[in-house]
């Protein structure tokens, strides 16, 4: 009898352990995102399964071409995931399919080659000048993503995290690594 009692003892303290170890992981530091819709695409599908990391960026600047899951700001239960394209105190300006980003005096077309992939540029009239913590996000399938071109520019406390893995599907296994500026 003692032997059951130290065997189910011992489960249970591996059990709490693990618990103690995974949860504050779960909830504080990395969470895990389903892809859903064609916004991202072709880099990221519906059903690609994300690791987000929670805690890095709060204490690190985010970076143009970063790619954050955010709370969409008209519902703040869902989850979006977008790209990082002007970042706080800039100019953005789209026009003619074209992507402007101005900060102070220095103004410079958005090259976008090392992740967009197709023919035609970023539709819509934009002018738009980002307050401090402020940030305009766009999806990578321009011609379908719901991003700040509708909804406007996107506060910090809205970023759930920076995309930091890619876990599914195993033929693009890997970190998502950032783009160089």
């Amino acid at each position: 009898m003692n032997k059951i009692i130290n065997t189910i003892w011992e489960a249970v303290k591996v059990i709490g352990l693990a618990l103690l170890i995974v949860v504050p992981i779960r909830y504080f530091l990395f969470q895990p995102f389903f892809v859903q819709g064609q916004s991202m695409e072709p880099n990221f599908e519906t059903g690609d399964y994300l690791i987000i990391d929670e805690l890095s960026y709060r204490f690190n600047d985010l970076a143009r071409g970063d790619i954050v899951v955010l709370k969409y700001p008209p519902d703040p239960s869902q989850r979006f995931i977008k790209r990082i394209i002007g970042l706080p105190e800039e100019t953005v300006d789209i026009s003619d399919g074209e992507i402007t980003i101005t900060k102070g005096s220095a103004t410079a077309p958005l090259n976008e080659s090392a992740y967009l992939f197709l023919p035609f540029g970023t539709s819509g009239s934009v002018h738009l000048t980002l307050k401090d913590n402020e940030y305009f996000v766009l999806g990578d399938n321009r011609a379908v993503s719901f991003d700040s071109r509708r909804w406007g520019p996107l506060p910090r406390n809205m970023i759930v995290g920076r995309v930091l893995f890619r876990a599914w599907p195993f033929t693009v296994f890997g970190k998502v690594a950032p783009l160089a500026n």
